[in-house]
């Protein structure tokens, strides 16, 4: 009987109280997910620049060794970024606004010119996009901002004002490289952000239409920017023009079909559609891999966004509001992103050079996201870390509460087999506590003494 009770409280222990203990002291399905991308990644990337890299280098694994190579750089990145405690970001968040805008100047200075757009800094065999950790920067600055004028925001148009002014200083740096992708998708986080922080929502809505205003000026007074406009709505007016890269992207979406043509087995990666490796690697992916592998990859990409915004809610809920605010920024980051890089493949905007976050080639792109994911991960830490710490101070006062209501022995134990000279000492000792209560307790004695005259008086009453 007791074998069997043993037995039947060694598996609700199990049940109940294993999981409490197996706990990861992170988020492994957002590692996993992260690694999914980037294996996608490896594998598109190979199968899309092989063409391009055997012309340009002689070796078709040119940009596929080069992409590995980013990859593990991005991945030592994340580890180191992962020992930063929550603190770090807290406390640098101003000084790293003040670097990103060090590398917008500089790129405009000595930066290096590719296709037309000045944005790329070359440290010796290093390439550092500026535009990348800028982004990042930025959304730490505003997170941080958040915090220490939530009142000023959320109250007064003057807080809410202040933000915008950094950004549009950004936002003019990037504009003269020229990059308007990177500006639209830190607007619309930007935009996010400040909704979710609770910003009016007057000055929300007209915050929107002052920013659409702003896009179409900037489209409208830029040649080649009323180009892409016009070609993104009609691609087919000059397949062989302004609509040649779009209109091959389609190509690719239309042959892709449900399950795709195969790995390998492309045609608009033979250097009919450019870029094919890095903006527009998607459309590669829904050719080879079909409607199946495109929703593959967006499920992924939705899986880490709802966990980037779960991680902030948990965070908000715990008085981290600056942990919050900057998972808030990275899962809109994440998401503005893929929808700007798969809409313009796709032709349902107009051609963006955006990266799809953790697939396409790109080594400024790669670490930075993989920095981003390595920030949730972090955040995420310090909350089980918290609660793992709230649980023990728990567990430690029951225990002391436990501790201080402990009983004596009883007498029943006191007469146990073998215990005889441990009675009589306990016995002595209770004698000698006794006496030395009535000792501390003159009103018993006085008490006792009323009591044995009146019992003397009824016994001589008794008498008589």
């Amino acid at each position: 009987m007791m074998l069997a009770s043993t037995k039947l409280s060694e598996l609700f222990a199990t049940k109940h109280d294993s999981p409490q203990q197996a706990k990861y002291p992170y988020d492994a399905t957002l590692v996993l997910i992260a690694l999914a991308l980037m294996s996608i990644g490896v594998i598109i990337v190979t199968s899309a620049s092989m063409p391009v890299a055997d012309r340009l280098h002689g070796n078709p694994f040119h940009f596929a060794i080069r992409h590995g190579i980013y990859i593990v750089a991005a991945i030592f990145a994340a580890i180191a970024v992962l020992q930063l405690p929550m603190q770090f970001w807290r406390v640098t968040n101003p000084y790293l606004l003040f670097a990103a805008i060090g590398l917008l100047l500089a790129v405009l200075l000595i930066g290096r010119t590719v296709n037309g757009s000045t944005r790329w800094l070359a440290l010796g065999p290093i390439t550092i996009q500026a535009a990348e950790p800028a982004k990042l920067f930025f959304f730490a600055y505003l997170a941080g901002y958040l915090v220490r004028r939530y009142e000023e925001v959320t109250e007064n148009l003057k807080g809410f004002i202040k933000p915008l002014g950094v950004f549009f200083l950004l936002a003019l740096l990037l504009l003269l490289q020229p990059d308007l992708g990177t500006v639209v998708v830190m607007f619309a986080t930007t935009i996010g952000l400040l909704f979710l922080a609770g910003a009016r929502l007057w000055q929300f809505f007209a915050l929107v239409f002052v920013g659409l205003l702003a896009v179409v000026a900037l489209i409208v007074f830029e040649e080649y920017r009323l180009k892409r406009v016009t070609s993104f709505l009609d691609p087919w007016a000059d397949p062989f023009g302004a609509g040649y890269q779009l209109t091959q992207s389609l190509m690719a979406y239309g042959r892709g079909n449900w399950f795709g043509q195969g790995l390998g087995n492309s045609l608009q990666k033979l250097e009919f559609l450019p870029e094919a490796h890095t903006d527009f690697v998607m459309a590669i992916l829904a050719e080879e891999l079909g409607f199946v592998g495109v929703l593959a990859v967006l499920g992924l990409i939705l899986w880490m966004v709802i966990k980037a915004l779960q991680i902030g809610n948990h965070a908000l809920e715990r008085g981290r509001a600056f942990d919050g605010y900057l998972s808030y920024s990275i899962g809109i980051w994440f998401s503005f992103q893929t929808a700007v890089n798969i809409g313009a493949s796709a032709g349902i905007l107009p051609t963006k050079g955006l990266t799809l976050p953790l697939v396409s080639y790109g080594g400024s792109s790669l670490i930075i996201m993989s920095i981003a994911v390595a920030i949730l991960l972090r955040i995420d830490f310090e909350l089980r870390v918290d609660g793992v710490q709230a649980l023990n101070r728990g567990e430690k006062r029951k225990t002391k509460g436990s501790a201080s209501n402990a009983k004596p022995k009883t007498d029943a134990d006191s007469n146990a087999p073998g215990s005889t000279k441990s009675a009589g000492a306990n016995a002595v000792s209770q004698a000698a506590s006794d006496s030395s209560s009535n000792k501390a307790k003159p009103e018993d004695e006085g008490k006792a003494g009323i009591k044995a005259i009146l019992a003397r008086v009824a016994e001589e009453a008794d008498n008589d």
